[in-house]
């Protein structure tokens, strides 16, 4: 079973990358982002891609002009390019270089600009500033069959809840990892989070 969660480490440093992600793909989590204000970025994202080519999908987050998306394309093996923002260049140059594209977005404007430039799917963030019911709103007028994640203060108190208002997928940060964690710890955030999104789905 494929579960639409990201887990999104930022913060993590080349030397934990590996162990904490190991514990996060054992939980059953299977999309790991790194976010770009990450310690020495492109080498935790080098080890994840080299580890886990077939197992898990490996992305890149906060990624803000084209420059970052040449580089993760340059490293090979990076599926996926999670942006704070909407920026047509950046979402335009991460599909040119064969890696799915999730802008940042809020407004409907936004929604429509971002799959218009070729986006894969949107991320909502924050998403505690749309709310659900927005999202319902929102879900009427999109096309059929794009992903909707959301990002920032969603957790497993509220799976369900955003579920039921048309999200398919969920960026998890510091919920899941706070740099620093180990990657015991970070097992065992994973564990409860998986378990309250398969009983929520």
């Amino acid at each position: 079973m494929k579960r639409e969660i990201i887990a999104i480490l930022r913060g993590i440093k080349p030397n934990e990358v590996l162990a904490v992600a190991h514990s996060i793909a054992d939980s059953g989590i299977t999309q790991i982002e790194v976010p770009m204000n990450s310690p020495d970025v492109f080498d935790s994202i080098k080890l994840l891609c080299d580890e886990f080519r077939d197992d898990i999908q490996i992305g890149a987050g906060t990624v803000t002009n084209t420059k970052q998306v040449e580089t993760l394309s340059d490293i090979g093996g990076v599926r996926f390019i999670v942006s704070p923002n909407f920026d047509s260049e950046v979402v335009e140059a991460t599909k040119k270089m064969g890696m799915m594209s999730f802008p940042g977005v809020i407004s409907p404007t936004e929604c429509f600009s971002a799959l218009k430039s070729g986006a894969d799917g949107l991320k909502f963030f924050p998403a505690t500033l749309l709310g659900e019911a927005n999202l319902s709103a929102l879900r009427a007028v999109l096309p059929q069959g794009i992903p909707l994640y959301m990002v920032g203060g969603v957790g497993p108190e509220n799976f369900l809840s955003w579920f039921d208002a048309g999200a398919t997928g969920f960026g998890i940060g510091s919920g899941l990892y706070k740099a620093g964690d180990s990657a015991e710890i970070v097992y065992e955030k994973a564990k409860a989070i998986v378990l309250s999104y398969d009983k929520a789905k």
